[in-house]
């Protein structure tokens, strides 16, 4: 009973820990709980909480009498290595991707106080016990690799030293060693004691190069897993451009005078309007399909003649809106429309340019006023769907409250079904915008109140929004505020995000209401997981615009790993967040400063009278196919890189490799299987939790 009453609070604060990743779980190599065991250990000097019972210790103490080690200096660092079987945190100790191990992970780097495991490692343990145990005889090794290579398997022979094995320190370590990866611990020759706040430390900054001088929106990757990306820009070019491996000093090839896709006679451009969001679809590599968002101007454009989405629907008569910046209300329309690079080659993978004619019209709508109008277009990792961003359509306030108003798309998150196209008389019977179908399982398909497109609400102007790549359910957008806050949402089937009843986290009142106003308690408003306000940014003029970012995804730089990235559209401020727990949607975020690496394949500008270098505006973030992160600004293309080419301290960054030009990475593989073992610790805590409540019950 006792037991029971003592272990609960324990596991319970692990468990609300457990899904940070800078949490590490305690839990023996035989998945139990770490336990008191009835009498002091006499080898091993583990006290209280242990994976060690008596037997097993004096298992252990005949283990090293056997190795037979002669130097007093070397045998303490083995004696304190098969102890760590007895470490309370040994099952991440001694568990790698391949499977378990003989020897504890070997800390093979300088711990920072900030780091997960809070004792300081003054010295590099691997190296150590490396240059202390290299000459010494060691009967029955554990550092003897086996026939296939694997690192700490036994094997049978005469050879005793680690120079006999190994043909260098860095080769030993490579095998033996290991820094402290989201959450994961390493042996440092103590017994492993964590730094378990529950606060994640913020990374010491953000470093990028500049590997282009074009200014573009988007950037989507090649989807046949190649290096290749498409960028375009604003004015209505897309280009096809490859990414220089890391490190190797190259910048983007890509050749300006010859665009995948000129669309520029087409897309009406100027300050806000232009080519606003490109999607390839998932089978692109074998069917050639590709879509683009785009705004167009009916004036000069005959094909640009889409409904006007102020109509009587919505309560809305044009002709009563006025001019809006010169313009009548709906001149300026969002298009969605399919094209192709298939031709007559079968893989359009190998295509360098697509036809620039229309397959066919996805969507056209009549924008009310000249501004908010978002227009990105991303598929759904996990469903395949298109999604298409939509803004309030402009004005100061929303004031015909388009965006509470389920009969219109305008402030919406739409949701569409562009591999199975309707007929004219389904078209005709849903009232459809165009050329699409209506997934089953939208929030609002057959409720006649709403129409069946919509998948989100309560948008202003949704400026960015990404799917995290590791978790597809995760869908986040920036959305950009009015008077005083900038906002990140979660965003969920049917959700409500409070625009314009809400701006941020508080209630708003717009300046005119001519299309009437939402009661706060109809509806449900989801508040935003990450906020700002205006003045945080810009303290003299309160100007502020939100850009969406990602879910930082890569081991380029560890200690960013799973914290979303997002920027204001003014450059001069970066953001990234950790959530606490993971899958909690409780962000924390820190502003992160940001520097240009000194061997830039291009040399970064920087601003007067500041250490930043100068982006101009952060118009949007991407990543290719290994998930390294680009930020898209109007002075370039920027990747970020490993934080020590800006001189910034992360303790799990790995030191360069001898031989190897910019060192490398901890594969994301590892990374992957980290987290595996923490979703499994899930269900080993969840069962501790049940089995105690009986006890205690």
């Amino acid at each position: 009973m006792r037991v029971g009453m003592v272990a609960v609070p324990f596991f319970f604060a692990c468990f609300l820990l457990l899904l940070d990743l800078s949490c590490s779980l305690p839990l023996c190599t035989n998945s139990r709980a770490p336990f008191t065991p009835k009498a002091p250990l006499a080898f091993c000097s583990y006290n209280g909480s242990a994976c060690c019972d008596s037997d097993e210790d004096s298992q252990l103490q005949k283990q090293f009498q056997s190795m037979n080690v002669s130097d007093p200096a070397c045998s303490s660092l083995l004696k304190s290595v098969l102890c760590a079987k007895c470490d309370p945190f040994s099952a991440e100790l001694f568990t790698i991707q391949s499977g378990p191990r003989t020897v504890p992970t070997l800390c093979n780097f300088t711990v920072s106080v900030n780091s997960t495991q809070s004792n300081v490692v003054a010295s590099d343990f691997c190296s150590k016990l490396w240059d202390t145990c290299k000459d010494i005889s060691i009967i029955n090794s554990p550092f003897a690799p086996s026939l296939q290579g694997r690192a700490g398997a036994p094997s049978n022979t005469t050879l005793s030293k680690l120079t006999n094995f190994w043909q260098s320190k860095a080769v030993f370590c490579e095998s033996f060693g290991g820094p402290s990866l989201d959450g994961s611990v390493c042996f440092d020759g103590e017994p492993v004691s964590l730094n378990n706040t529950g606060v994640p430390s913020p990374p010491s900054g953000l470093c990028l190069e500049k590997i282009g001088n074009g200014s573009y929106l988007n950037m989507v990757a090649h989807p046949d897993g190649s290096n290749r990306v498409f960028l375009s820009n604003q004015e209505g070019k897309i280009w096809l451009a490859t990414v220089p491996e890391d490190g190797s000093g190259g910048t983007l090839g890509l050749d300006e005078s010859s665009p995948f896709l000129d669309l520029t006679d087409e897309v009406y451009y100027d300050t806000v309007f232009g080519m606003m969001g490109m999607a390839f679809h998932p089978n692109f590599a074998q069917n050639g399909r590709f879509f683009v968002s785009f705004n167009c101007d009916k004036v000069q454009s005959p094909s640009c003649s889409g409904r006007c989405s102020c109509n009587s629907d919505v309560n809305c008569d044009p002709s009563k809106l006025g001019t809006d910046n010169g313009a009548q209300p709906c001149r300026y329309q969002s298009v969605v429309a399919e094209y192709t690079a298939n031709g007559t080659a079968t893989q359009a993978s190998v295509k360098a340019s697509a036809n620039p004619l229309e397959v066919r019209r996805i969507l056209t709508m009549g924008l009310p006023f000249t501004g908010h109008h978002a227009g990105q277009i991303l598929f759904g990792p996990a469903d395949g769907y298109l999604y298409f961003m939509m803004g309030d359509g402009g004005n100061k306030g929303d004031p015909y409250n388009f965006s509470q108003n389920k009969k219109t798309l305008l402030g919406k998150i739409m949701r569409l079904d562009i591999d199975n196209m309707p007929s004219a008389s389904e078209m005709n019977k849903l009232n459809l915008w165009g050329n699409y179908s209506i997934p089953r399982d939208n929030p609002f398909t057959g409720d006649n109140r709403s129409l069946p497109e919509i998948w989100a609400l309560g948008m202003r102007n949704p400026w960015r929004c990404s799917f995290d790549s590791e978790r597809p359910s995760y869908f986040l957008c920036g959305d950009v505020g009015q008077e005083d806050y900038e906002e990140i949402d979660l965003i969920t089937k049917g959700g409500n995000y409070g625009w314009r009843v809400y701006e941020g986290h508080s209630l708003y009142k717009p300046p005119s209401s001519p299309g009437g106003n939402t009661n706060v308690s109809s509806i449900n408003a989801i508040p935003p997981v990450m906020v700002y306000t205006h003045n945080d940014v810009n303290k003299n003029e309160g100007s502020a615009s939100i850009t969406g970012g990602y879910f930082y995804r890569t081991q380029t730089d560890p200690c960013m790993y799973g914290r979303y990235i997002y920027a204001d559209l003014y450059a001069n401020y970066l953001w990234a967040a950790k959530e606490t727990p993971e899958d909690s949607g409780n962000f924390t975020s820190n502003l992160i400063p940001f520097s240009c690496a000194r061997d830039s394949p291009i040399q970064c500008t920087m601003t007067s009278g500041s250490s930043l270098p100068a982006l101009g505006y952060i118009y949007s973030f991407s990543e290719d196919n290994r998930k390294d992160l680009f930020v898209l600004a109007s002075s370039g293309v920027y990747r970020v890189v490993r934080p020590s080419r800006c001189s910034y301290k992360c303790s799990k960054q790995s030191a360069a490799p001898t031989g190897i030009p910019g060192g490398q990475s901890p594969s994301s593989s590892s990374m992957g299987h980290l987290r595996s073992l923490q979703k499994a610790l899930i269900f080993v805590i969840s069962s501790s939790l049940l089995l105690l409540r009986g006890f205690v019950l």
